[in-house]
Order: structure tokens, then sequence, then C-alpha cells
């Protein structure tokens, strides 16, 4: 039963990621991606990784895709079409997806892999307590990073986003 689901959510995710970097239209594209930021939390609870599948859900498929389409929101181009890119960048980039698809087969296929059991369980109060600790080997700073980051992004787009109608009432008055 684990193999037609993991079939089913590796299609969903391949034609998501296809339909999300070829779609034309801005809203479009968000949406596909996050199809494929959820088929990727399915993939996660599949092999049993349910805290990396709560935080890929939590964060990516929600915190990021929500700001991203707010980003799109406030800048007023929901319908916008994107570029269709020149033929002969479109030819160089479906080459190079080739070769990266030869190596990474070639290398899953030239070694054996075992499989090892792991009998060791991580609790959430574990993680937790690792990720909030300033001892070694805590993670508090990079934590503290990326709260401050995601909030510069924020700040940066009501800026880009606004930046033009401020412009405009300055030169009228």
């Amino acid at each position: 039963m684990e193999k037609y689901i993991f079939y089913i959510l590796s299609v969903i995710l391949i034609v998501s990621a296809i339909a999300s970097v070829t779609s034309k239209k801005m809203l479009r594209s968000v949406i596909y991606l996050l199809f494929t930021l959820c088929g990727i939390a399915g993939i996660y609870f599949l092999i049993d990784y349910n805290f990396l599948a709560a935080i890929q859900l939590t964060v990516y498929a929600g915190g990021i895709i929500v700001l991203i389409i707010f980003s799109v929101v406030l800048i007023h181009h929901i319908e916008m079409e994107l570029e269709v890119a020149k033929r002969s960048k479109q030819i160089i980039v479906g080459l190079a997806c080739i070769l990266g698809l030869g190596v990474f087969l070639t290398t899953i296929y030239a070694h054996q892999f075992n499989v090892v059991e792991n009998y060791n369980t991580t609790t959430t109060k574990q993680i937790g307590l690792q990720l909030l600790s300033y001892e070694d080997g805590g993670f508090i700073l990079p934590f503290e990073l990326i709260s401050v980051l995601l909030l510069a992004s924020m700040i940066g787009a009501i800026v880009i986003a606004k930046g033009t109608k401020l412009t405009n009432k300055k030169e009228t008055e």
C-alpha cells in the first residue's frame, strides 16, 4: 500500500512542479508550488518523519506561500503573465536538466544502498530544547536570524508595493 501512495505522491509532485515553472500566470504558479510543497510533506509523513512534515506544512506550505500570495496581491500583479524564455534558453535548460537527471540516475544505480534500522527516537520536546538552546550545538542564533530575515522580507515587500504610491503623492503636492 505504501508503494502506491509513494507513486501517487510522486506523480503529484512531478506534475505540480512542472506546472509551477511552466505556468504563465503568477498566481497559478504559486498554487502549483503549494501542491508541490504539500506533496513533499506527504513524502515526509510516508517515511514517518512526522515533525519534519508538520514543519513543512506550517512553515513552507503555510507561511511562505501566504507571504508570496500577499506579495503578489500587494503589488497588484495578481493576473500578471510571466515572460516566456527564448527558445535557445529553453533548449539549454532542457539539456542541463537531462544532464542532471543522468548524473542523478548514474549515482543512484552505481551505489548499493543498505537499509539501516534506527531505533533512536527523538521527541518534539528534545527538538524544541535543541532549537532554543544556548549551549554548544544549539540553534537559537539561526532561529533568530531566520525570524529577522522573514521580517525584513515582509518590510521590503511592503516598501516595494507602496513605493510608487508614496512618490506619486509627493509629486502632486
